[in-house]
């Protein structure tokens, strides 16, 4: 596991939120309940926690009417300009977002093609166009966050360019 979400990136949150988050022993938690009493949620984030047999990060959104989980997460963005917070994790050139907006919203777009981030939006179809869209804000950091959000290239790709 290479990304954990320290004390610094809690501070970020907090900003990019506009709430305190509430240390709970193993995890931090948000109460986001912006004036629209129907879109409040709480999302808690767990750091370099056990998940099966391996370590990492567990983010967790609860709303009225749902529950959402993202294991994994190995990054995330803030847009400030969306008002909102994309998690994201990558595994096997596939990546799910969770994206948390500081007026309550929430969105899940999971097993994601990763070509669908970087790639001419417009030769999408309309029904698959918004989940590349959503997750573009991530392309930033999907070659940094960690080796296993790297692109993949396959062995003969390798050979060539040597």
């Amino acid at each position: 596991m290479q990304f954990s979400f320290k004390s610094t990136d809690f501070k970020k949150l907090e900003r990019a939120f506009g709430v305190a988050a509430k240390p709970m022993g193993s995890y931090h938690r948000f109460e986001i309940a912006p004036q629209d009493p129907v879109r409040k949620l709480a999302l808690e984030i767990y750091s370099g926690i056990p998940i099966g047999r391996r370590r990492g990060n567990l983010v967790s959104v609860y709303t009225q009417n749902a529950h959402l989980q993202l294991h994994f997460c190995s990054g995330y963005v803030i847009s400030d300009v969306l008002g909102e917070v994309t998690f994201v994790g990558e595994q096997e050139g596939k990546l799910s977002g969770l994206i948390i907006e500081k007026e309550g919203g929430c969105s899940l777009f999971a097993n994601v093609d990763r070509s669908l981030v970087s790639g001419d939006f417009t030769q999408l179809g309309p029904e698959v166009m918004l989940s590349g869209i959503a997750l573009s804000l991530t392309d930033t950091i999907l070659d940094t966050a960690s080796p296993a959000l790297a692109p993949q290239t396959s062995k003969k790709k390798r050979a060539r360019a040597r």
